[in-house]
Formats: C-alpha cells, sequence, structure tokens
C-alpha cells in the first residue's frame, strides 16, 4: 500500500527528528564521559549505555569515539560560509570574515569550547584528524568568498582571507584555555583581527615611507 504524500512527510519529519535526538543522546554520553575518564579509557559499550542505545546502533550514527568529538565542530564552517553570503554589497571581503566568524562563535558556550578543545588536545589521533578538518573548513569559506567575489583576479587574496579566518579561530581558541577564561572568546577574536589590521597597516606605511633604492 502505497502512503499518500501528506501521510509521508510528517513521518518523514518524525524520523528525522528521533535520529536528531538519538544523535544528541550520544554526542551528550560521550563527551560526558570523556571529560569524567578521558577518551583512550572511555569504551563505545559504556556511551552506548550512557545514551540507552545498543553498540550496533551506535555505528548508524558514528564511526568511532573520535568521531563524536569531531562532529561537534564540523559544521562550523557552513556556518560562517552561509553568513559571508549575506554580507552586504559595500562589505570588503576580510571585514565579512571577521563579522562572520565573531557572529558564529559568540552562539558556542565558552564552557564547551574550552572543554572540547582540551579533550582533542589529549588525544594525538583525534588532534591529528582536528587540524585536517581546519583545512576542509578553509576550503568552504574559500568557495564562499568566491561566490560572493567571483573575481578571478582576487582569488588567491580570497584564500589568505579564507586562511586567516580559520587561523584566527584557532589562535582565539588556544588562547581563551590557556588564559583560563580571562577573556571572552569574541574578545580574543576581536584582538586577533585587530592584531591582523594593525600589522597589515603598518606594513603599507612601512612600504609607503621607504626609500626608494636606485
Amino acid at each position: 500500500m502505497t502512503v499518500p504524500e501528506k501521510e509521508a512527510q510528517p513521518l518523514s519529519g518524525l524520523r528525522e527528528r528521533k535520529r536528531q535526538e538519538t544523535r544528541r543522546r550520544i554526542t551528550d554520553a560521550g563527551i560526558c564521559l570523556f571529560v569524567d575518564k578521558g577518551i583512550d579509557a572511555t569504551t563505545l559499550d559504556e556511551i552506548a549505555a550512557m545514551a540507552g542505545i545498543s553498540r550496533r546502533t551506535f555505528f548508524h550514527y558514528f564511526r568511532s569515539k573520535d568521531d563524536i568529538l569531531l562532529s561537534l565542530q564540523q559544521g562550523m564552517g557552513e556556518m560562517i560560509a552561509e553568513r559571508i553570503r549575506q554580507a552586504g554589497d559595500a562589505a570588503l571581503p576580510l571585514d565579512a570574515v571577521r563579522g562572520a566568524v565573531i557572529a558564529t562563535c559568540a552562539e558556542i558556550p565558552a564552557d564547551d569550547m574550552v572543554a572540547i578543545d582540551r579533550l582533542m588536545r589529549s588525544s594525538p589521533a583525534v588532534q591529528a584528524r582536528k587540524q585536517a578538518s581546519y583545512v576542509e573548513h578553509e576550503r568552504t569559506l574559500d568557495a564562499a568568498l568566491r561566490e560572493r567575489w567571483p573575481d578571478p583576479p582576487r582569488a588567491m587574496a580570497l584564500r589568505l582571507v579564507a586562511m586567516v579566518a580559520i587561523g584566527a579561530i584557532r589562535l582565539a581558541t588556544e588562547a581563551l584555555g590557556m588564559e583560563g577564561e580571562r577573556r571572552t572568546l569574541v574578545e580574543l577574536l576581536e584582538n586577533a583581527f585587530d592584531t591582523l589590521t594593525d600589522e597589515v597597516s603598518g606594513a603599507k606605511a612601512d612600504n609607503r615611507t621607504a626609500p626608494v633604492q636606485g
């Protein structure tokens, strides 16, 4: 018997909500256990038990326990990219990226950011995969920037802007943990972009005033 389309749509929506709820339970259970015991000491069976699922069900959502941590930052690049695409007509690429990065990171609780970063640093395997994810984020931002500013001669400069954006997030997150949250992530990001702007402006000023060598 064929289910009418008007009935199938709500059923599909319900299944997706249940899937998202299960994924969230697994993620919450994993993070809780990682914080309490460490990543290496936590077993898949413990995560599954706390999440109220079977070990087999776990693999429908994640390939490994490492993927739980990595999944928490997977959507960050696309969230920033979407804001870049919505930048105003008069916006410059670096200003658009700065605003997009700060707005996106402002939505992430600082405590969560620090805890996740510390957990990732505790596992060499996760840390290696995290570095690879930064490259993917750079590519996502680069694509959004080239979509927003499609002038081919600007391609290299836009790629550099994308790299700067991800670099600012990395440095600000590291500083957040090292400082013991003395400053907020947004403050650290503002400082990172301000420092870059000052350095670039200073370099330009030096170039303008430098004597021409004959």
